[in-house]
């Protein structure tokens, strides 16, 4: 079977059983004695649409992602974006205990606080580069801790109104992110403007294996092609081209970290079937060919168990 028979979101993309469909949220404990969970035994590589926050209570996890791999103890948080590749294994030889919790931001958000969704929408900015809070203001992780189990308690003991603890919960831990991103890296857009670009996007997306072209963009929204490449830039922050590219490129990476196929392959799946031009924008994005790409992910588990190992 080739990659481009092959359905990667059904077997990659982690669908999430919602513990209150109502409220898209799912919050567990995971918890193993010192030789239950094996150290090293590492997880797939996986995503999720909802976001996630996960936060340690006893114990070592070594998390991975594409900019970071780290090593979370007691106390720490970490936050996964929707749809960012992770993957975590056990780091120490001793009980562990750590809290995940995910849910869908959308449903949190009601017509009164809707323009600020697009602050964490991510179309600009991931929001697993907004983890330097965390390292950065020790007050605001434990905040965002407390925040979590929080969340958490209300699902176990399901109070009367524990629907409304949840949601200003995570409201609350959004809005401690908002107001302590120093670096300013979420930014915000008027929420008609990203509105009505929203057919566009939509039509990216369903076509990121084929021919994307601009004039077609331009008939989804029955705007001029001129005036669609200015106002796409004003919204969005990059111009429709780098859009796409960025979009194939974040798929490609996902494809090479998943399944076991070609470098053709991929870039064929992702709309650049030219192997030249597809090396040259993956190396822009990630400084380093797919191949290269691909061993450097794979291999820096074995690199990081090394290391573990000797300071155990």
């Amino acid at each position: 079977m080739t990659l481009l028979e092959h359905d990667e979101t059904d077997v990659h993309n982690e669908l999430v059983d919602y513990q209150n469909p109502l409220l898209r949220l799912k919050i567990w404990q995971i918890q193993g004695a010192g030789t239950t969970i094996p150290v090293y035994k590492v997880h797939r590589w996986h995503y999720h649409k909802e976001v996630e926050f996960l936060i340690m209570q006893e114990g070592g996890l070594n998390i991975q992602t594409k900019h970071d791999t780290r090593l979370m103890q007691a106390g720490d948080v970490y936050l996964f974006g929707s749809s960012q590749l992770h993957r975590t294994w056990k780091a120490l030889p001793i009980p562990l205990s750590y809290i995940v919790c995910q849910f869908d931001l959308s449903q949190h958000f009601d017509e009164s606080t809707m323009p600020y969704l697009h602050y964490f929408s991510e179309a600009r900015t991931p929001l697993g580069q907004l983890n330097y809070i965390f390292r950065e203001k020790p007050d605001v992780q434990r905040q965002a801790y407390d925040l979590i189990m929080d969340i958490y308690h209300e699902t176990q003991h399901k109070s009367k109104g524990y629907e409304l603890a949840i949601t200003a919960a995570i409201r609350r831990l959004l809005l401690l992110l908002l107001r302590n991103d120093s670096r300013d890296m979420l930014h915000g857009a008027d929420n008609a403007e990203l509105m009505r670009l929203q057919p566009a996007l939509d039509y990216v997306d369903a076509h990121l294996a084929q021919k994307i072209s601009i004039e077609q963009a331009c008939a989804v929204l029955n705007l001029s092609y001129h005036y669609f490449i200015k106002y796409f830039k004003k919204v969005m922050g990059l111009s429709f081209i780098d859009y796409v590219n960025y979009k194939r490129i974040k798929k490609a990476e996902r494809l090479l970290l998943t399944q076991d196929v070609s470098i053709m392959e991929v870039g064929e799946a992702v709309g650049i079937p030219n192997m030249a031009q597809f090396y040259k924008l993956f190396k822009r994005h990630n400084q380093c060919s797919p191949k290269e790409f691909k061993h450097r992910m794979r291999g820096e588990v074995s690199l990081n168990t090394v290391s573990a190992v000797s300071d155990v």
